[in-house]
């Protein structure tokens, strides 16, 4: 039986069929960049066997349709269409996991990294010289045509923390050019953050220092279409990712800005809560579930716009997502109002009695949310 399943000699053509490398390329609303690429990458490797992975997170612009067009006409071409999640590291590990080369690239569709760099990435592994070689920005040698200098002030900074705070000894972990062995890289994929926009840095951080890393100079290109994956909140991110290997991952980065909104809400809660009581003088009871049901809302607009932006509810989602947290966070609010009370009517203290209550539906919204309220679909 064990005879039947165990797969047969691979013939020479099968073998010569088989990818030397696989590119990988996260994308969001890439549809005029795309064919681009594909075309320089063919021009590119006519020496190695490759092909391309497009990682598109169910592009509104229709980028995975494009893709699909190409992979019709050619089987080199790949596209994974991701629906309900975003995030770019977590394409990055889809894209590399789905890969049967050897040897995985990683490089964004905006045509900014430098495909001419491949062969030569492709060399250095090869020849075992490098298991990770990366394209950066801080060696002699690089040019940018496209990177401009808040871009290039905020990614100096970054890389100046990541270097100090996790002991990262290349020059250019935020970068996002590199190729990797996709052995080692299967090594550490199962301690990878799948949030984030930083997958080098992860992969480096999460390596410490066992990686044999190589770094090559690059000419960095002007974006030509398409938007920058790179949201308003990537430094959040990038902070999270820097606590979350400090602590050797014992707190997740939505964790992290989940308890962030969460202290902000307990501020809110006994802001209302010190109003209801001063200045409307309210009953206590209905002062602390007025400041609940406040917190409440504003911990779901704030995680819907932070903690949970790679599964944001929009539309009519954001109304009945708001119901939905109302509804499974009703057990830790009859809790809130329950203890709050209980605590106040022996002590009438209410900074005290307020943050008790509070405290208790904390662990109670946070898995509620995550199975109910941006639950994956």
């Amino acid at each position: 039986m064990n005879d039947a399943i165990k797969p047969g000699p691979e013939t020479s053509s099968q073998a010569a069929s088989l990818p030397q490398l696989s590119v990988v390329v996260p994308t969001f609303n890439e549809r005029d960049n795309v064919t681009v690429l594909y075309r320089r990458l063919d021009a590119t490797l006519k020496d190695v066997s490759w092909e391309v992975i497009f990682v598109d997170d169910n592009s509104p612009d229709g980028t995975w349709d494009v893709v699909r067009a190409l992979a019709r006409k050619d089987s080199r071409v790949r596209c994974i269409r991701r629906i309900g999640r975003r995030g770019l590291s977590g394409a990055c590990i889809e894209g590399i996991l789905a890969s049967s080369a050897p040897f995985a690239a990683v490089m964004d569709a905006d045509l900014q990294h430098d495909e001419t760099q491949l062969p030569k990435m492709v060399a250095l592994l090869q020849s075992g010289e490098a298991e990770l070689v990366v394209g950066s920005r801080y060696i002699e040698g690089y040019k940018a045509d496209g990177f401009n200098k808040q871009r290039a002030g905020a990614s100096a900074f970054a890389t100046e923390i990541a270097r100090r705070a996790l002991k990262v000894e290349i020059a250019d972990p935020m970068s996002g050019f590199f190729m990797i062995r996709r052995d080692r890289f299967e090594q550490l994929a199962p301690q990878l953050s799948t949030q984030g926009f930083k997958i080098l840095l992860d992969v480096v951080a999460t390596a410490e220092g066992k990686l044999r890393a190589v770094e090559i100079p690059y000419t960095f290109g002007a974006r030509q279409h398409g938007e920058s994956k790179l949201d308003s909140m990537v430094a959040l991110d990038f902070l999270g990712l820097v606590l979350a290997k400090l602590t050797n991952d014992l707190i997740s980065l939505r964790f992290i800005l989940f308890a962030a909104v969460g202290g902000l809400g307990l501020v809110v809660h006994l802001t209302v809560l010190f109003i209801a009581l001063e200045l409307f003088k309210a009953p206590f009871p209905e002062a602390q579930a007025t400041g609940a049901i406040v917190a409440m809302t504003s911990n779901f607009i704030l995680n819907n716009f932070l903690t949970y932006r790679d599964q944001r509810l929009k539309g009519f989602g954001i109304l009945r997502g708001l119901l939905l947290f109302y509804l499974v966070c009703s057990v830790g609010l009859l809790a809130n109002v329950g203890v709050a009370f209980s605590v106040y009517d022996q002590e009438p203290i209410w900074w005290l009695a307020g943050a008790a209550g509070a405290l208790m539906g904390v662990v109670w919204n946070y898995a509620m949310s995550g199975l109910f309220v941006w639950r994956k679909r």
